[in-house]
Formats: C-alpha cells, sequence, structure tokens
C-alpha cells in the first residue's frame, strides 16, 4: 500500500521484498564486505525501486506516445540493475559474504522481478501498438 491508500503493483510489491531481503541478509555480512558486497547490493536495490517508480509515473496512454521511451529506458534500467543483483549476489555467496541458502533466496527473488518487469514492459508494447 501507498501512502495514499493506493495499492502497489505487484512488480513494485517484489522489488520492496527483494530490497528488504537484500538488507537484512547484508547487515549480518562479515564487515570486510561492506564497501564492496554489502553497498553495491543494497544501493542496486534501491535503485530497481527507484527505476520502477520513475517509470510508473511517466503517462504514455492517449497522447503519451512521446514518453514511451522514457518509460522504456527506466524499465530496462531497471532490469538491467537486477541483473547485476543477481551476479554480484552470486559472487558474494562465493566469497562468503552471504549463505548459499541467501544467495538463492536473492536469486528467486530478482528472478520473479524480472519477470514482473518484462511482463509490464510487453503490456505497454502491446498497448501502444493497439
Amino acid at each position: 500500500m501507498t501512502a495514499d491508500g493506493k495499492s502497489d503493483l505487484l512488480i513494485v510489491t517484489k522489488a520492496k521484498e527483494l530490497c528488504s531481503y537484500i538488507i537484512a541478509v547484508t547487515q549480518k555480512s562479515p564487515k570486510q564486505f561492506r564497501f564492496t558486497f554489502v553497498s553495491r547490493l543494497q544501493n542496486l536495490a534501491l535503485d530497481v525501486i527507484e527505476k520502477i517508480y520513475f517509470a510508473n509515473e511517466i503517462y504514455i496512454g492517449k497522447g503519451g506516445e512521446k514518453n514511451v521511451e522514457k518509460r522504456l529506458t527506466l524499465q530496462h534500467h531497471a532490469l538491467t540493475a537486477l541483473k547485476i543483483i543477481a551476479y554480484i549476489a552470486e559472487l558474494a555467496m562465493t566469497e562468503k559474504c552471504i549463505l548459499f541458502k541467501q544467495y538463492e533466496q536473492i536469486a528467486k527473488l530478482t528472478t520473479d522481478c524480472q519477470r514482473l518487469l518484462g511482463a509490464w514492459i510487453n503490456s505497454d508494447k502491446k498497448r501502444l501498438s493497439s
């Protein structure tokens, strides 16, 4: 739910879940990884939410065709950040910054977010082509 009582897009809810999980897990990571894996994972997770919110605020309905490129760019930036999160999480697991089960959960959440984001992008493209 947002502050104004409206419910979030499912992608927003999942991205928030991913971000919360990453922050909780990395708080317990060894201090030696604080400025490498921990800060990168946390910042990228926050970036994903930011890009999704910015993209959702761009109107692309009737008469909003000129905004399509801006929205798609933000959506694709969020998608790329999710791929980077998955890679850094794998590397963090390999280097013993996070546990294997934590990596698995991050991988699952990033995959869910990528799938939902891809569906949103496809939905926007279909809506515009009709």
